[in-house]
């Protein structure tokens, strides 16, 4: 009866239109009438203490370097260097935008803003080209949902916290597997365009490939520099994130020179508009947490799933199942704030190593971004690229199958998850 309170309450909310940071307090409120001990009070103090927790500081300075980024000029360079390399293969823009994913996905950690970079920048040159838009703009938002498994990664930042599990350990963990959905797509691209007839980009001297490279420097050795730093133990994902921030503003205004002092304002108010919008999801997501705690919804879930305890691999499969079936209906965000309170006790008390879990839980979260009817990433494209939504959907679906064929590869062997990280901690 519990889970049903909770469930109903939220969907309910939801379907009245509540924005979903509200309809979690709702959701909250009504599991505190069910068990009888509402009170403000302590509806107010979590909310409060939910937002008051310095892992979550890395969430607004991440959002703030992607922007800076972005005006700096790094995100157009970063393709540019991967166009002088592979963009004069057959189908070669459809190998930049990947190459360019993986690079942008370890620079900002947010697959909207890398999907709307690269379709921003690539879409034009791919139509031009004479490419399939549908399958180009899948592939583009299938290459932006990288963004999330890659450090830094925001979703890791909010499962790590929800969670409690370490945040470096999981931004360590997601690398390989992040590398994982770059190749599939890479295979995906070659099988579907080998045979479309386009126009091939010319090959670019030595020497200008290493002019244009040389001029990425600056943003390759940010990524080096946060993976690195976390590694040798320099600095938390925090302390990271602000050094993300403070990296990309002295490359914009004194490298690349592309950021004016007058566009920082813009860029703080627009990082700060999207920072205030998560936080206080993650605020209302915790009161929820709490709640379901104090409710005892976990242990609910733990005997439903009973039949399956005694498989770990089984187990994993079913949990990954309704993940994506979640996640469907719900954004990234929400369905990590909604179901990691309610899931990871389940995940502990089957035995289940909690960075494997929460690489898997955010691999299958990004997923989510390309399946319809939601699906943000796919919405992004469609804005950007000016295509309709069901030529995108058309266009995407070898290559979110691709993505789920490395989700089930992980699922079956953990080993691909967990001796990287091993490698990576010594």
């Amino acid at each position: 009866m519990t889970i049903l309170v909770f469930v109903l309450s939220l969907l309910g909310a939801m379907a009245l239109g509540m924005p979903l940071a509200f309809s979690l307090l709702v959701s909250g409120v009504a599991l505190m009438l069910h068990l009888d001990s509402f009170d403000t009070q302590i509806v107010s103090q979590n909310l409060i203490s939910g937002a008051d927790n310095f892992p979550l500081m890395a969430v607004p300075f991440f959002m703030l370097a992607g922007e800076l980024m972005n005006a700096g000029g790094m995100s157009r360079r970063i393709v540019n260097s991967a166009m002088v390399w592979v963009g004069h293969f057959q189908g070669g823009l459809g190998y930049v935008a990947v190459f360019a994913a993986l690079i942008m996905a370890s620079l900002s950690g947010s697959a909207v803003a890398d999907t709307a970079a690269l379709a921003a920048v690539l879409m034009p040159m791919m139509r031009d080209a004479g490419y399939r838009m549908d399958r180009s703009a899948g592939l583009i938002a299938a290459g932006g949902i990288i963004a999330p498994v890659i450090p830094p990664s925001i979703g890791f930042i909010l499962f790590g916290v929800i969670g409690g599990v370490s945040i470096s350990k999981l931004f360590l963990a997601g690398i390989f597997p992040g590398l994982l959905m770059g190749l599939a797509l890479i295979m995906t691209w070659w099988m579907v365009a080998r045979k479309d007839n386009v126009k091939v980009a010319p090959k670019v001297p030595m020497r200008e490939r290493v002019r244009v490279t040389v001029d990425a420097f600056w943003c390759y050795l940010l990524a080096i520099t946060i993976i690195g730093g976390m590694k040798a133990g320099i600095f938390t994902p925090t302390e990271a994130a602000v050094v993300a921030v403070v990296y990309a503003l002295l490359v914009g205004l004194f490298v690349y020179r592309e950021i004016k002092i007058k566009d920082l304002y813009q860029i703080i108010l627009s990082a700060g508009k999207t920072s205030a919008i998560v936080m206080f999801l993650v605020a209302a997501a915790l009161v929820s947490a709490w709640l379901i705690t104090v409710a005892n919804i976990p242990a609910q879930v733990v005997a439903l799933m009973e039949p399956f305890m005694g498989n770990k691999t089984l187990l994993m499969a079913m949990l990954m199942l309704m993940v994506v079936i979640v996640g469907t209906a719900l954004d990234f965000a929400p369905t990590v704030l909604i179901l990691t309170p309610v899931l990871m006790p389940l995940v502990r008390q089957a035995g289940i190593d909690p960075v494997y879990f929460g690489v898997l839980f955010i691999i299958n979260n990004a997923i989510g971004l390309l399946t319809p009817p939601v699906g943000t990433v796919l919405n992004v494209v469609c804005g950007v690229g000016r295509i309709p939504m069901h030529e995108v959907i058309k266009g995407v679906w070898p290559f979110l199958l691709s993505q789920l064929v490395v989700l089930g590869m992980l699922i079956a062997f953990p080993q691909l998850v967990l001796v990287p990280l091993k490698w990576l901690l010594n």
